[in-house]
């Protein structure tokens, strides 16, 4: 079966406009552009096109898809296995926001009591199950099973104040480090202020805080992609080199 764009944007529910932006970029050619200038795409296409939107809706950014399809070891069945698991790991979360909600409400009406602990407790769970999905394996080899264990034990525990607090810290440390790529002085207030930023941040959640394991911490940003890719996209620009050398300014 074969299709031309408007066929296609039609089949999959999304624009014209949206998988001429694909073919721009390189994410999905299409099959061949025949005399009339038309794109048309073939079933290997509509295959292709069902793995980014699943993609999409585990909220990847189009580089890393690209980068992901592109892969000469890419498996379309591996890939539909894990964005399975992904699915699944989700569908757990929101269940666990929905009970949240319902509790919150009982409290509302006065049918329970909650604690301010317990208000805020599915959203730190969330953020738990995205660090281990995300970087999990790699955080255990680094530090140890123990070490990883108490750190979410310590997050898990975290006051409402606390958990807040934390939040506006890292809101603050973006800023700064956005702003210190203007002018990228490492001998300045600024940069002293980002590295007490990234400091406390970390308090929060490390059993106990080293300046040796500050510096591994920053050099696994620079060693993996996904590390950096969680900083570069709150900042809208490459900021983890800058995070890193700073760290090390203040870990002599």
């Amino acid at each position: 079966m074969k299709y031309t764009i408007k066929k296609l944007a039609e089949l999959a529910g999304v624009s014209t406009r949206t998988l001429r932006y694909y073919d721009q970029i390189g994410l999905l050619k299409p099959e061949e552009v025949n005399k009339s200038n038309y794109r048309i795409y073939d079933e290997k296409n509509v295959n292709k096109l069902q793995q980014i939107m699943f993609y999409r809706s585990l909220n990847f950014p189009l580089s890393q898809i690209k980068q992901l399809l592109d892969d000469p070891n890419f498996s379309r069945l591996q890939a539909l296995e894990d964005q399975r698991k992904m699915l699944k790991d989700k569908q757990v979360e929101i269940e666990r926001l929905l009970a949240n909600i319902d509790q919150t409400i009982k409290d509302y009406h006065g049918e329970i009591k909650m604690t301010d602990t317990e208000k805020f407790q599915a959203f730190k769970q969330q953020k738990l199950h995205e660090n281990e999905a995300n970087f999990g394996t790699e955080i255990r080899q680094k530090y140890g099973e123990k070490t990883v264990q108490q750190s979410n034990q310590k997050f898990s525990n975290l006051t409402e104040k606390d958990f807040q607090a934390m939040q506006t810290i890292e809101k603050q440390l973006i800023d700064d480090l956005v702003m210190l790529t203007k002018k990228p002085d490492l001998e300045s207030p600024l940069a002293e202020k980002i590295y007490q930023e990234h400091k406390q941040w970390l308090q929060y959640t490390w059993p106990s805080y080293n300046t040796q394991a500050h510096r591994g911490l920053v050099d696994m940003y620079l060693a993996d992609d996904r590390f950096a890719r969680y900083y570069d996209e709150k900042a809208q620009k490459s900021v983890v080199q800058l995070l890193h050398d700073v760290v090390y300014r203040y870990t002599n």
